[in-house]
């Protein structure tokens, strides 16, 4: 077994036994949560670990890896920078802002940049639409953002 499959493995178990799951349908998000908490993402290798502890078909695992965005299916830099285009942050200019942002970090949405610090998204809204358009850099929410204030956010970061 490889070192990623043995890792897999291990945060499975240790989510099953912290949960009290042992074979349960219905748990595919949350054990593949577990996985990700773990490794950073979820490796395609996972897909069939997860089916077989939780007694669900590969294509189940797999289709909830793909339906849900926060799902991981490679590492991610560092710091995860997401910008919100939902209507209210493309209202407020929201595309100058990821224009900024990729200009800034030479990378375009989805990508990470090399050396790992940074991996820059778009997500659909982050509920903060009364002082958009919004950025989060790991869990911390900056609001009102403009292009301008795109290399003292990222400095804090580098």
């Amino acid at each position: 077994m490889s070192r990623a499959g043995a890792l897999i493995q291990k945060a499975i178990a240790e989510w099953q036994a912290a949960e009290g799951v042992v074979q349960a349908q219905g748990h595919v998000l949350r054990c593949a949560l577990a996985v990700q908490e773990a490794l950073g993402y979820v490796p395609r290798e996972a897909v069939g670990e997860i089916a077989r502890a939780l007694s669900v078909t590969e294509a189940e695992v797999a289709g909830t890896l793909s339906f849900y965005p926060d799902l991981r299916g490679r590492p991610t830099g560092r710091h995860v920078v997401r910008v919100c285009r939902g209507e209210s942050c493309i209202a407020n200019h929201a595309a100058r802002v990821v224009q900024a942002l990729t200009d800034a970090l030479q990378v375009d949405l989805g990508d990470t940049t090399p050396g790992g610090r940074f991996t820059l998204e778009g997500v659909y809204c982050v509920g903060n639409c009364a002082v958009s358009p919004t950025v989060m850099v790991g869990e911390r929410v900056y609001g009102r953002v403009t292009p301008d204030d795109i290399p003292y956010l990222l400095e804090k970061y580098r």
